[in-house]
C-alpha cells in the first residue's frame, strides 16, 4: 500500500504542485485547505506524514502543530513555507515539527525528505521488535513508544529517533556531525536544530532541565546519554 500524505495549504496552485510532487514519488496525497480541516483529517489516523503551510487564514500552521501535539498525535510534520526567517524554522521545530523546508524547493529533495521521514517514523533506524531498557527509561521498538518510570512520554518523530539512538548507545559521545548523519541522513540543517531537539528532550525527561543529568553536554565534543 502506498504511503499517504496530507497536504495543508490554502493556495490551490501550491496544493496542485505538491500533489504532483508526491505522485511522482509514488506517494498518495489528500488535501486540507484550512487548519481546522487539517486537524480533523489528521485525527482520523489515515496519514503517514503532513506537509503544512504556515500562512493560512484563521488557524495558522504553528497553531495546527500545537493542537496536534497537544492531543498526542505523533504524525510526522514537514513545514513547507515561504517564510525564510531562522526564527520561524526554529520555532516550528521547537513546538513539534519534524522538518522545515522553504519555498521554492527542489521537488526531488522534498520527495526524498518525505520518504526518509516516513521510514524513520516507522523505526527505520533498525533493530527488531522488542524493548530497550536503560535506568528508568524503556523504549518499545514495536510500538515506537517511550517511557520513564512506566509513564509514557510522547515524542515527535525526530525526538523519537534521537532518543532511540541515545538508548542504544548509553555513555557514548555523539558529535553534532554524527547526529546529523544518523538522524537527518546527512542533510544540511541549521546548526541550532540539534540544540533545539536536545532542549526539547531535556524538558521531557530531566527532573531539572537546566541541570541535566541524563543528556549531558560534553564541551567541545557533543552530547552523551547517561543513566
Amino acid at each position: 500500500m502506498p504511503d499517504r500524505v496530507l497536504i495543508v495549504d490554502d493556495d490551490e496552485a501550491v496544493l496542485t504542485m505538491l500533489r504532483k510532487v508526491m505522485k511522482s514519488s509514488g506517494i498518495d496525497a489528500d488535501v486540507a485547505r484550512s487548519g481546522s480541516e487539517a486537524i480533523e483529517m489528521a485525527g482520523q489516523g489515515h496519514y503517514d506524514l503532513m506537509l503544512l503551510d504556515v500562512n493560512m487564514p484563521g488557524m495558522d500552521g504553528f497553531e495546527v502543530i500545537q493542537a496536534l501535539r497537544g492531543r498526542g498525535i505523533r504524525l510526522p510534520i514537514i513545514i513547507v513555507s515561504g517564510r525564510k526567517e531562522d526564527y520561524d524554522a526554529l520555532y516550528g521545530l521547537d513546538i513539534g515539527a519534524d522538518d522545515y523546508l522553504t519555498k521554492p524547493f527542489n521537488p526531488v529533495t522534498l520527495g526524498a525528505k518525505v520518504k526518509a521521514l516516513i521510514r524513520r517514523s516507522r523505526g527505520g533506524l533498525g533493530g527488531s521488535g522488542g524493548v530497550i531498557a536503560a535506568g528508568p527509561f524503556r523504549y518499545d521498538t514495536s510500538t515506537l513508544r517511550f517511557y520513564k518510570n512506566g509513564a509514557e512520554i510522547v515524542l515527535s518523530s525526530k525526538e523519537n529517533a534521537m532518543m532511540k539512538l541515545f538508548l542504544d548507545n548509553v555513555d557514548r559521545i555523539f558529535t553534532k556531525d554524527m547526529i546529523y548523519d544518523m538522524i537527518w541522513d546527512s542533510a544540511i540543517v541549521d546548526e541550532n536544530a540539534i540544540m533545539v531537539y536536545i532542549n526539547r528532550l531535556r524538558q521531557k525527561i530531566e527532573e531539572d532541565p537546566a541541570r541535566p543529568t541524563h543528556i549531558q553536554t560534553v564541551r567541545g565534543l557533543g552530547y552523551r546519554f547517561v543513566v
